[in-house]
């Protein structure tokens, strides 16, 4: 999750038209805290707020156990080191100290954290779906995994960007090649920055990559909010099959009574994080800490059915009025594909594999899911850089892949527009679950757009290079790890031409 600040500007006006003079203070400039504060209030919604049920530290210790889970039966990292390095957000680094005892059990591929009252959380992988934190004194889960089959070839013996057989040809003259391995050095420098995959595609050739010792061209990597992108590829591709429309009030099931005003709720403003839902989310102006857990964190770790907890919270300002980076928006995204997917008969699980990984060629990404069999793809997902290479790359080309148009025409367009309520707010840097470079956060062109994910997980695309640029590492190393990535682009920027 990547956030922003708008330094505030501080003016002063004075009226010297006789006696003392007088000073006011202006109106707190757009963006900063208490403006966005003060324009919320203006449009706020009487409704009660209701925080989720549970103790906070258990719930930290479930993210706890599920990161670690997935680092070491998904990414296959050793376990002490994923204690140290991986996946701070569900699972924070300072509450890890109060885990008593860690058991891995590679036998049944479980974790088991035990705290210091003696409460266990434990995560268990499952296949193809990854792992999943089971909630508090459960020992199941809800629902029946399905075990995923590819129907793309061998991807050694296949092409990229189908498979993984690069063109042995040398880049084009118009690509300076040292300036790009400049770069991907620049990416691992320096090593506290912790970056385990850089991946350079240019008008969708692989360019340059490399890796973090023990990290491969199919390792799954943490990525985290980056799944939110993912979550507006499958909606998009839903409404180019006619499921959906961008802009239909979204058919939300709990929203259906007459009266109930998150009935105009459409789907765009979900995916423009404009829904006004009351979900509260860290890091948002205003936040009031003594409110208890966070609704953004417990759709990971409460164990819940994640779909009808996003779905029964309240209204707190009209949609499309307020910009707020809260993942019930991406949740209900997914909640509606999958009532479109099981609407017309088929089967959930499988619909990301069939419908657009097969399709484009990433073999690697392992999609995550709650206890009741809903993926959580606001964050929970794990895959190559080549693999979100090639998804940045289905978006670098309008949606449309080896001729075949699975995107919308102009929804690659809706993505990468700032969001009205995310521009009235001051703050032009959300579209459509993608980030934009409208602040010049990367010394790229401010037109470029990106998925971004918690701990410095970024795919970049920049239309007017032709670049789609994605950086995965981990967690701890996020801070040297932004700052090695901002160097490396400004290289990037020097290596290849324009147009």
């Amino acid at each position: 999750m990547r956030r922003e600040t708008f330094p505030g500007i501080v003016a002063l006006l004075c009226a010297a038209c006789g006696g003392a003079p007088s000073v006011e203070t202006a109106a707190p400039a757009p963006g900063t805290d208490e403006a966005l504060v003060a324009r919320a209030k203006s449009f706020e919604i009487p409704t009660e707020y209701v925080p989720p049920p549970g103790d906070a530290l258990s719930h930290h210790t479930a993210g706890f156990a599920k990161t670690l889970c997935s680092a070491v039966f998904v990414t296959g990292l050793d376990p002490d080191f994923a204690a140290e390095n991986v996946g701070y957000f569900t699972g924070p680094y300072e509450f890890r100290k109060h885990v008593k005892e860690r058991h891995v059990d590679r036998e049944k591929k479980e974790v088991h954290l035990t705290l210091e009252n003696g409460v266990v959380r434990t995560a268990r992988y499952l296949g193809d779906q990854g792992c999943v934190a089971l909630a508090a004194g459960e020992d199941s889960i809800h629902y029946t995994p399905v075990a995923l089959k590819s129907n793309l070839p061998d991807a050694a013996t296949t092409p990229w960007p189908m498979g993984d057989v690069l063109p042995e040809e040398p880049l084009p003259p118009e690509v300076n090649a040292e300036k790009v391995a400049a770069a991907l050095n620049a990416a691992f420098d320096p090593p506290a920055g912790m970056t385990a995959a850089f991946v350079v595609t240019w008008k969708g050739r692989l360019v340059g990559e490399k890796y973090a010792d023990g990290i491969g061209i199919s390792t799954p990597l943490e990525s985290w909010s980056m799944g939110k992108s993912l979550t507006a590829t499958l909606m998009g591709m839903l409404i180019q099959q006619g499921v959906y429309q961008l802009d239909q009030p979204a058919p939300v099931p709990e929203w259906q009574e007459e009266g109930d005003p998150r009935a105009q709720i459409r789907i765009s403003d979900l995916l423009r994080m404009s829904s006004g839902l009351r979900c509260r989310a860290p890091g948002e102006p205003g936040l009031d800490p003594s409110l208890g857990y966070l609704d953004h964190l417990y759709l990971y770790t409460g164990g819940a059915n994640s779909f009808t907890w996003a779905a029964t919270r309240p209204q707190e300002w009209p949609p499309n009025t307020i910009g707020r980076y809260r993942n019930c928006d991406p949740v209900l995204i997914n909640y509606l594909v999958r009532l479109g997917v099981e609407g017309r008969g088929e089967e959930y699980l499988s619909f990301p594999r069939r419908a657009l990984f097969d399709k484009i060629g990433i073999r690697d990404m392992v999609a995550e899911a709650d206890p009741y069999g809903n993926f959580l793809l606001q964050g929970y997902e794990l895959a190559s850089g080549r693999d979100w290479a090639r998804l940045g790359n289905l978006y670098l080309q309008d949606g449309v892949w080896n001729g075949e148009r699975i995107l919308p025409e102009g929804y690659t367009k809706f993505v990468a527009t700032v969001a009205p309520a995310w521009a009235a707010d001051g703050r032009p840097v959300y579209g459509g679950f993608f980030w934009i470079n409208t602040t010049e956060a990367f010394p790229i062109p401010k037109e470029a757009y990106y998925m971004s994910g918690a701990g410095g997980q970024n795919t970049i695309i920049i239309p007017s290079r032709g670049l789609v640029v994605v950086r995965l590492g981990h967690y701890k190393g996020q801070s040297e790890g932004d700052e090695a990535l901002g160097r490396a682009l400004a290289l990037l920027m020097e290596a290849m031409p324009e147009g």
